[in-house]
């Protein structure tokens, strides 16, 4: 599902990078990033899901494709969600249109 959700790699040294996603659902997203990663690494990400509500979680790399330069970002990442609290799932999921 294409919803308005934003993300960056959790903690304040990361604080002004901001990623749009690409498509986003309860299970991981899919997003475009300038930074490669490597498939099966674990990620904790902060979910920007408006302007005053974000969401933690822990993610695993489930795939990258590299992109031609055209594109507008070097790589195409799959993101599996693999940790979550519940109050960050609930949130998550009133972004999502209460999917």
């Amino acid at each position: 599902m294409a919803a308005p959700v934003y993300y960056r790699p959790a903690g304040p040294a990361f604080l002004h990078h901001r990623r749009s996603t690409i498509n986003v659902g309860l299970g991981g997203m899919r997003v475009y990033s300038d930074e490669e990663m490597t498939v099966g690494e674990r990620v904790e990400l902060e979910l920007l899901l408006s302007e005053a509500t974000a969401a933690r979680c822990w993610a695993r790399v489930a795939w990258i494709e590299k992109l031609e330069p055209s594109d507008g970002a070097k790589f195409d990442i799959g993101l599996e969600f693999t940790d979550m609290a519940d109050d960050d799932r609930r949130l998550l999921t009133s972004a999502l249109g209460g999917v």
